[in-house]
């Protein structure tokens, strides 16, 4: 197959009042071909741990997992503080002069309509998350087994509102500022600059010259890698809450074999859409599940305590906003292991797990952000997602908490444990119409399931070749197919384990840990971001006060030329007098009086009126 030219795609034109003489050199447009040290090292990577995996599913496991967790307890508070400095960088650039400057030409108008935009973006970046949690969060952390440990011997109510004000700290604003800073730096880059969609290029001004050299292709590497890892193993959890909504409806049971049909299924679904590229199937797959989902939403609004569910979205909202700042620093270092396992196994997990997820969330929002300002771009990813998410977990997990506290259902069964497979279920069950609930969750995270997949095969063939806004379709088919096949195999072996180690949780350990690398990136992608922006800025600066000089010159040169005439008239009219009166005294033989100055307003009082329009007129 042919690939196409960078030079055949439009490129941003540099900002006014040329390129600066520090900024990096301009590279050559790279030919959109397969990067081949990105597309085998990652593919090498990614076949020896699921080969491990597969045949030593125990160890590999137990290898991964100890190492994880050795890295996690070290740096969590690491994550704790960068998730928060990236949530402060998105709101400062966007509340300054940065926000006007739009990605891509000044005159370039959005390719995406608003509502289909956030429906793409949303369900990039939650997707099957939303879903699976929904209820089963806000629950967990109310049950008596998994509540925080500074919140365990709270009374109910109290309990039940910490429960959902630590969720919306895991699903809100922190989640999506980190989304924020990779989607903004990658799409500055691509649509501003003019650049190949790929993470290297959000450095090109911290890195210069290097930026297309092997340094490069560790980074594309370490996103590429992330990425199919994180998919593969949102796959795994998806179709475990396919398989138990199913099992629930008395449709199918939930077992290895139901998960691994149901897997290839709805792979081979991802895999059209995303052979089909984003304009077509991604665009109609996001809306499609935009609008089941709020249908959804608003069912369970209607259906559940509605006016609870009201006051109850006031009341989060509140608690989130006043205890921000508390909640955003936690990290429990008085509740000695207990607080440190809590916070590793939850906070420390959410912040790596989006790190890792965020090349191909943020390479696929800035693909799609083309013709939006910065500030556009910031308060559509920051803001309204998460009020979105808000209003979700508020609606799901405030109707589980009201049955729980208010009504008494047990959702542990007795034994202090949630079932997050189950949770969401067991919560429609006990309203009207619990079973056609369900099956519309079923489908909602099926649908999730391919958005997932699908955008995220083109963000990894994007990279993959050297990133080409439109990859190959062939290769588009062999991410979708891959992360599917790798998730349905780790399923398939759990069957033949002694212990039922399927091999899932190490490579999620292993996506977990590509955050940390790439978490170093995001820190230089902020740095190289507000280099180039400040630079803009002054250079718009520049151009503003010079507009004005030139307005003012404008405006007042033809005033100042008349006043500049009438004084020199009034000079020479003053010298004329005072020879004149020197000449006449040589025969009258009186002494010269020379007229004393007058001050302006005199002389035009005593000459009259001025021409407003000029001499001429």
């Amino acid at each position: 197959m042919t690939s196409s030219k960078a030079s055949s795609t439009p490129h941003s034109s540099p900002p006014a009042g040329g390129r600066r003489t520090d900024d990096p050199p301009t590279p050559p447009s790279p030919a959109y071909a397969l990067s081949k040290p990105v597309f085998f090292v990652s593919a090498g990577i990614i076949l020896l741990a699921v080969g491990f995996a597969l045949i030593l599913p125990d160890a590999f496991n137990a290898a991964i997992s100890t190492l994880n967790s050795t890295v996690v307890s070290s740096i969590g508070w690491y994550y704790v503080l960068i998730v928060t400095a990236f949530v402060a960088f998105g709101i400062v650039v966007a509340a300054s002069r940065m926000g006007n400057i739009k990605l891509g030409k000044d005159d370039d108008e959005p390719e995406f309509s608003m509502f289909s935009w956030f429906a793409m973006l949303f369900a990039a970046g939650m997707g099957i998350g939303l879903v699976f949690w929904g209820a089963a969060e806000p629950l967990t952390f109310y049950s008596e087994n998994g509540a925080p440990p500074n919140a365990a011997g709270l009374a109910d109510p109290d309990r039940a509102e910490r429960a959902l004000g630590q969720t919306f700290l895991h699903w809100g604003l922190h989640a999506w500022g980190i989304y924020v800073v990779v989607g903004l730096a990658v799409a500055y880059a691509v649509h501003r600059k003019g650049r190949p969609v790929s993470i290297r290029w959000a450095l090109e001004p911290v890195l210069g010259k290097r930026t297309d050299t092997w340094i490069g292709d560790v980074i594309d590497i370490i996103a590429l890698v992330g990425t199919l890892f994180g998919i593969a193993t949102s796959l795994g959890f998806g179709v475990n809450q396919i398989a138990a909504g199913l099992d629930h409806l008395g449709v199918l049971p939930n077992s290895t074999l139901v998960q691994v049909i149901i897997i290839l299924v709805v792979t081979a679904l991802a895999t059209l859409s995303a052979a089909s590229g984003v304009d077509k199937g991604i665009k109609i797959l996001s809306n499609l599940n935009m609008g089941l989902a709020a249908l959804l939403l608003i069912t369970v609004l209607i259906l559940g305590p509605t006016l609870f569910l009201l006051r109850d979205v006031v009341s989060n909202v509140g608690y989130y906003l006043q205890n921000f700042l508390q909640l955003s620093f936690q990290t429990l270092p008085f509740r000695g292991e207990e607080g440190a396992t809590w916070i590793n196994g939850w906070t420390t997990f959410y912040w790596g797990w989006w790190i890792s997820w965020s090349p191909f969330v943020g390479v696929f929002i800035a693909r799609i952000s083309k013709g939006r300002t910065i500030r556009e771009f910031v308060t559509g990813v920051l803001l309204v997602p998460t009020a979105l998410t808000f209003l979700w977990f508020t609606i799901m997990g405030g109707t589980a908490l009201y049955e729980s506290v208010i009504e008494g259902v047990d959702f542990t069964g007795g034994t202090g444990d949630i079932d997050p497979n189950t949770a969401l279920f067991d919560t429609f069950s006990q309203l009207p119409a619990g079973a056609l609930l369900s099956g519309v969750a079923v489908i909602l995270v099926s649908i999730f399931f391919i958005t997932s997949a699908d955008s995220g095969a083109f963000v990894m063939d994007m990279i993959a070749h050297k990133g080409n806004p439109n990859p190959p379709r062939i290769t588009r088919i062999f991410w979708a197919s891959t992360s599917g096949i790798i998730a349905a195999a780790l399923i398939w072996v759990s069957s033949l384990s002694s212990d039922g180690a399927s091999g899932m949780e190490g490579l999620q350990a292993l996506a977990l840990l590509s955050a940390l690398p790439f978490s170093v990136v995001m820190i230089g992608m902020t740095f190289s971001l507000w280099r180039s922006l400040s630079r803009e800025v002054k250079v718009i600066e520049r151009l503003e006060l010079r507009i004005r000089q030139r307005e003012f010159m404008e405006r007042y040169s033809e005033e100042l030329t008349d006043e500049i005439s009438d004084r020199v008239e009034d000079r020479f009219a003053e010298q004329v007098e005072a020879q004149v009166a020197e000449h006449l005294s040589t025969y009258t033989g009186e002494v010269p009086v020379v007229p004393a100055a007058e001050d302006g307003a005199a002389r035009s009082r005593r000459r009259g009126p001025r021409n407003p329009f000029g001499k001429g007129s």
